[in-house]
Formats: C-alpha cells, structure tokens, sequence
C-alpha cells in the first residue's frame, strides 16, 4: 500500500527560467489539495523567497515525494542527497534528452493526481555502492545511480586498469578509461563508449572500457550480485573517478576502486501509460531515417 502524500520537496535546476512560472501553480496546487510543500534553497533563490526552504541534503527526512523540475543531471545530485532514503522522485524534463526525468510538463499534473491517489506506479532503481582504496586505507564511500568511470585527465595516455570480479582475475583494460554501470546508467556515457542498452529491470552491471586499445576487449555484463574491484596501473598521470559524472577525485597508481550492489535504491514514479521502450523510441528516434 502507497504511503499518503502529506509531504512534497521540490528540487529544481537553478537559472531554467521556467521554474518562476512552474513552481508557484505547483505550490497551489499542492496547497488546494491540503498537501505541505518545501522548496529547495536553490529553488528559494530563483522564486526570491527564504520561506519553507530547506537543503537538498535536509529535504529527504521531511518529505514523502519530491519532485524534480529540470534534468537527469538534478535528478542525480537529488539521488546523492536521498543518502539511502527511499523517498519515491517524480522527475520532470524541463528539456534536453533526459532519460531518467522521463515525465513531460504535460504530464506533471496528472501523474500527481495518480500519486496522491496512490494507484501510481514506480521503477526501484538499482545503485553501485563503493570506495577508493589506497594503501588498504578508504579514502572515498560513494554511491552511484548510473555510472562509475575511470578516466584520463588532459593528456591523452593510455591506461591499464585490472579488473577483478569476486576476487578473480578479468583482464588487464587497456583504454582511454573504464566505466561500471548500473542498467540505469547502460543509456548514458556507456552508450557512448559502445555499451547495450540494458533495461532497468535486469539485475547486471556494466563493464565498458572507453576506447579499449586491445580489439577483443568488449563490454562485459555481469551479475549484480558480485563484487568488482578496478586496481590502476598508471605510473606516470593518475586516473579520474566520477561518480555520477558529478563527484571526482584523482585515483593513483595501485588504487583500488571496490563496488558492490547497493542495499539503497531509488525510486522513480513512471509516467502514465508509458513503457520503457516507448521513451527509448522517442529519445533515440528508433525505426527513423
């Protein structure tokens, strides 16, 4: 049974000039439904108002929806600041491709009245738990929704990277950088790099290599329940983590990068009447010539 709505965060993409016209009919419409909304400091910002605002990182605790008006790049910073809470997100694409905020402006309003009714439906989204490792010290937890990607900084050196699933060894990678995905992030940058397309329901990872020098090289899937250690072998440059292509730090030589499958996971609200593959088509213009 769906939790009542009582409690709506709002998080929005700072400077998208839409937001002065969404919000404020947003906000009345949450109030004529008896429902309490919070707004986002950057949102606050925006609107020119201090009042009901929170932090993104507060929001979470206080919230039972958030909504989110503007990218998959909002959508991920809102994913980081959930730290594990299973709040559900409904996600608005305020333009560009926007894979993950999949509901339209069109739609905003009658997918909340399916959530306030509580007949709604959402996908629980896997996410990649892990940490940088150096001298068996952890510097760097993380959590990632789409993607963790090690990757060259300005100069154009080839990496190796040594990639071990349960402890056994995969290969030696040697390419510009190496992505793990989770099937949410399979439509991001490891599209990109030559990786399927992998539907959010499968339960994988993702290993793809960015431009691997080796041509037998090719991406890997692989179940997610195992554990996938990426040591660097770079003496001279060192590599750069990305989390989320939001969080990066510099990896080093014989630094270990461990993931694993979350225990946390996110929860997107899917648009009425629409199924994966029908928002493939329309963001990747499928069968089109």
């Amino acid at each position: 049974m769906a939790t009542p709505i009582k409690r709506v965060g709002i998080i929005s993409k700072p400077k998208k000039v839409e937001i002065r016209e969404i919000v404020p009919a947003l906000l009345e419409w949450l109030h004529e439904r008896s429902i309490e909304a919070f707004i986002d400091k950057e949102t606050g910002a925006i609107m020119e108002t201090k009042k009901r605002c929170l932090t993104r990182n507060e929001m979470p605790a206080q919230v039972d929806l958030l909504v989110v008006l503007g990218g998959d790049g909002t959508l991920l910073a809102t994913a980081r600041a959930l730290n594990r809470k299973p709040v559900p997100i409904l996600a608005v694409n305020l333009g560009g491709l926007g894979f993950l905020t999949e509901i339209t402006c069109e739609e905003l309003y009658p997918t909340l009245e399916t959530v306030v009714a509580g007949t709604h439906k959402t996908d629980r989204r896997v996410q990649i738990e892990g940490e940088l490792i150096r001298a068996d010290e952890i510097l760097t937890p993380f959590l990632a929704l789409n993607d963790v990607v090690l990757n060259k900084g300005a100069i154009a050196r080839i990496f190796d990277f040594e990639v071990r699933v349960n402890g056994e060894l995969v290969s030696t990678y040697k390419s510009d950088g190496l992505i793990v995905s989770t099937p949410t992030g399979s439509t991001a940058y490891s599209l990109a790099a030559g990786g399927p397309i992998v539907t959010p329901s499968v339960e994988a990872f993702l290993v793809t290599p960015i431009c691997a020098h080796t041509l037998t090289h090719r991406p890997l899937v692989l179940p997610n329940t195992v554990r996938i250690e990426v040591t660097v072998k770079s003496l001279r440059e060192a590599a750069y983590l990305t989390v989320d292509g939001q969080v990066g730090i510099a990896a080093h030589s014989e630094d270990v990068v461990r993931m694993r499958k979350a225990d946390s996971f996110v929860e997107l609200v899917r648009p009425p009447a629409t199924s994966y593959f029908e928002i493939l088509q329309k963001k990747l213009k499928w069968g089109e010539r």
